[in-house]
């Protein structure tokens, strides 16, 4: 299933692009959809769940990494004001993954994305204020080496996925913990850390006007069709479809559904590009997808932005809404277009309030000050 990964490091509201929102909504919405709505569902519903299965995700750390560069890039270049910020991050970071540890512990069915993206934060902290080609070339080689890298070290270690969900008591194993994270889990460190050096290089290379949406776009649909092209050319033609046959593995049988990783029994895995697979091809897949969802949401006129403000506040405050969705559904389990609905709707409305009374998000908030306070240890305020 899809789950979020929430962007814990928003940049201020008088900094954000309207658009950087929007895109966001839509990731929330398919994290929903992908939780709530049944996977083989008939009809609208199944199609829904399909198109947001692994992209929703995939969209959501592409824009956690958009509000890193966002927040980050009036940050004087002087090394103690940095310091300072990488400190204010990486508080963020372990909060976030405190807190995915402890939702597990909620009882929702959900795979939490938050331990995951809280140590992907702590990884891209060197490059922050890299210039916005050399993240961009650093993004595409971490999308495509990362899953190799980490396919061999299963492979060569005999490490098996990791199907249960990482808790707070893993903490009384750091090991073990760190190698679900980083290799084994369902969103495994080594290759989604790309997503956030990707949004990174959008963010460094500008994204206000029409140019720099269309870039996106363009760039958005030749990852996304040029991975599914090549991935059917080699299972296809390649002839990886028959060898993996040759394992008991097929293409509409549960053998092909993947957990964040693909088994090591054959190199020919890694040309499969299904959600979830976090192989190469699946990786540049999603993160088309994703630039082609925020390259739309950028192009949106004025005036359309105008009226989609509640959805906007809806995308604004991720991780407060990701968290609340998970309890709702720990305590009131379901599957089913009304309640997808009522989760949208009901969260839409909610930010909306919350938004128009208090400004930021309530979880954001907190992990706002917690950075702040961190950062003002490393580098404190000059005295007025």
């Amino acid at each position: 299933m899809a789950a979020p990964s929430p962007s814990p490091t928003d940049a201020p509201t008088t900094a954000r692009v309207v658009g950087v929102d929007l895109a966001r909504a839509v990731a929330i919405a398919g994290m929903m959809a992908a939780h709530v709505l049944p996977e083989a569902a008939p009809g609208l519903p199944g199609a829904l769940y399909d198109l947001a299965d692994g992209r929703a995700s995939g969209l959501f750390g592409v824009l956690a990494g958009v509000s890193l560069g966002l927040s980050t890039r009036r940050t004087p270049p002087a090394a103690r004001s940095r310091t300072a910020a990488r400190a204010g991050i990486a508080v963020r970071g372990l909060l976030v993954a405190l807190l995915g540890l402890a939702l597990v512990s909620a009882g929702s069915r959900v795979a939490i994305v938050l331990p995951y993206y809280g140590v992907a934060f702590l990884l891209v902290l060197p490059a922050l204020w890299w210039p916005a080609r050399r993240l961009a070339v650093l993004a595409g080689a971490w999308l495509v080496a990362g899953p190799l890298v980490g396919f061999g070290l299963r492979g060569a270690y005999g490490l098996d996925p990791v199907y249960e969900q990482p808790t707070l008591l893993g903490l009384a194993h750091p090991g073990e913990l760190l190698r679900t994270l980083l290799l084994t889990g369902y969103y495994p460190v080594i290759g989604w850390t790309g997503y956030l050096l990707l949004g990174l290089a959008v963010a460094r290379a500008g994204l206000l006007g029409a140019p720099a949406a269309l870039r996106l776009l363009g760039t958005g649909v030749v990852l996304a069709a040029g991975a599914r092209v090549v991935s059917a050319l080699l299972l296809g033609p390649g002839g990886g479809l028959a060898r993996l046959a040759e394992l008991g593995v097929a293409p509409g049988t549960p053998s092909w559904a993947f957990h964040g990783t693909v088994p090591t029994a054959s190199p020919w895995f890694l040309a499969v590009a299904e959600p979830h697979s976090g192989t190469p091809l699946d990786l540049l897949h999603t993160s088309g997808t994703a630039l082609l969802v925020l390259g739309a949401a950028l192009l949106l006129p004025a005036a359309a932005t105008r009226f989609l403000r509640p959805v906007a506040a809806f995308g604004s405050m991720p991780l407060s809404v990701y968290t609340a969705h998970v309890l709702a559904l720990a305590a009131h389990p379901g599957d089913s277009p009304a309640l997808l609905a009522g989760h949208v709707l009901v969260g839409v409305a909610l930010a909306t309030a919350w938004q128009l009374t208090a400004g930021r998000g309530p979880l954001e908030g907190v992990l706002s000050s917690a950075a702040r306070g961190a950062a003002g240890l490393v580098a404190p305020a000059a005295p007025r």
